[in-house]
């Protein structure tokens, strides 16, 4: 038997586990996701339908679908104050639910933004300068154990009931896991990789620039991936006190007012834009390293 022959036989005999998938499949299999989700949101849709109008559970604790439609799309338009009245209000709290929206998406992209400029750098410094690491990692450790509202108060005190308060509070929830993350994806760089660069002729600031940083760019963007969606859900939290406009302080005013199908749409829309930051996020980190996970 030649060698040709030899290869081509043991080519046949591969597993199907390690042959590579046909694009039909892929697609196929795309497809079938696809159906699989949009059946189970049919089912869920259904049975929240079905609760509500076999009349179990009554409107003011669970309200229909047709209801939460109908006030998403009063909050996004202008309507009478009450039936019969003349006066015409627009949104709702005085705003339309979009702008109580960007309100949110405003404080926490300045919060996680902050967090992002001053945990890079202090992680980086913790992480190349051991001295440093040794001093401050305990605190940074016990900042991190804090729960954020734990300290709205404080920040109140100092800063108001405003937005810096909350902007504050967003980064303060924000920089912990940042920190922690670009201490860790530094550590993790293997020495061979520095020692290489240096042999090639490669200064500090080289090292930093085409070793450390790229190196650790997957561990800087989980974390910022974590921070997003903890400061997403303290953002809600902090707008309980003068959130309007904001989503989270629509959803708790509309809550205390009895007013349960705008509450649920908020809560929908919340659930909706942390999956859309979440998704960009993702979707910027396969951008910025295209390798991970390809090694």
């Amino acid at each position: 038997m030649t060698t040709e022959t030899a290869v081509a036989a043991t080519d046949s005999e591969l597993s199907p586990e390690i042959q590579p998938t046909p694009p039909t499949n892929r697609l196929s299999e795309r497809w079938r996701d696809w159906a699989t989700n949009v059946a189970v949101f049919l089912g869920v849709l259904a049975l929240w339908w079905a609760v509500t109008a076999s009349g179990l559970v009554p409107p003011l604790f669970l309200p229909s679908p047709q209801a939460v439609v109908g006030a998403f799309i009063e909050a996004n338009g202008c309507h009478p104050i009450q039936e019969g009245s003349t006066r015409i209000v627009c949104g709702a709290q005085g705003y339309f639910l979009w702008e109580h929206l960007l309100a949110s998406l405003q404080r926490i992209g300045l919060g996680v933004l902050g967090g992002i400029a001053v945990g890079v750098v202090i992680g980086f410094a913790m992480a190349l300068v051991p001295l440093l690491g040794r001093l401050f990692e305990p605190y940074l450790n016990f900042l991190r154990s804090l729960p954020p509202l734990g300290y709205i108060g404080l920040l109140i005190v100092w800063f108001g009931i405003g937005d810096t308060s909350k902007i504050w509070l967003l980064f303060l929830a924000a920089f912990p896991p940042i920190a922690m993350a670009t201490i860790d994806g530094v550590r993790g760089i293997r020495t061979d990789r520095i020692l290489a660069a240096q042999a090639l002729g490669a200064n500090s600031v080289g090292v930093l620039r085409h070793v450390v940083l790229p190196a650790s760019l997957p561990s800087i963007l989980s974390g910022i991936r974590i921070a997003t969606g903890f400061a997403w859900t303290t953002v809600v939290a902090a707008e309980l006190n003068n959130g309007i406009p904001g989503i989270g302080g629509l959803a708790y005013l509309s809550g205390t007012q009895l007013q349960t199908p705008l509450t649920i749409a908020c809560i929908i829309i919340i659930g909706l834009a942390a999956i859309a930051l979440d998704a960009a996020i993702k979707r910027l980190g396969g951008l910025l390293v295209p390798w991970q996970g390809k090694a």
